[in-house]
């Protein structure tokens, strides 16, 4: 399948909030989020800021999926370290390669990263393609405070 990967901008925001709300409310992810989450997390995509980047895959100019990458640095590896946050497709568009074009894209645009993602070890066909990207199963939880 042809299609083109590129930033998001004002004009995706609109079909953007409509696959988080999808994306969120999915077995997919731990928490629902809220549209003033979503807002905030396309707001910052859209406005450059330095710690989240947002992209759409489009064909025929509409929109089949989105990705939202946040940059930090990992002390356990020792490098710069960008975390898959947000990897949706519509369920029209899943199994035609666009998560591994993406992965290439992305290693191109931001070299020299360690890259993370979570996944629901349920979700055991989103497990198999990251594995046969590359990816490999830490050993530990993850935890958060949101105080």
């Amino acid at each position: 399948m042809q299609f083109e990967i590129r930033k998001m901008n004002i004009d995706d925001k609109s079909d953007v909030l409509s696959m988080m709300r999808e994306f969120y409310s999915s077995d997919a992810v731990y928490t629902n989020g809220s549209d003033e989450i979503f807002e905030n997390d396309i707001d910052n995509c859209i406005n450059q800021s330095p710690y989240l980047d947002g992209f759409v895959f489009c064909k025929n100019e509409e929109i089949l999926g989105y990705a939202m990458v946040a940059k930090s640095f990992s002390t356990e590896f020792g490098k710069k370290c960008l975390w898959l946050e947000d990897l949706y497709l519509k369920p029209e568009y899943r199994g035609f390669g666009i998560i591994p074009k993406f992965m290439e894209y992305i290693r191109k645009i931001y070299p020299n990263y360690l890259y993370k993602l979570e996944v629901e070890s349920e979700n055991t066909h989103a497990v198999y393609v990251y594995k046969k990207m590359g990816f490999k199963t830490l050993p530990y939880n993850e935890m958060y405070y949101d105080g």
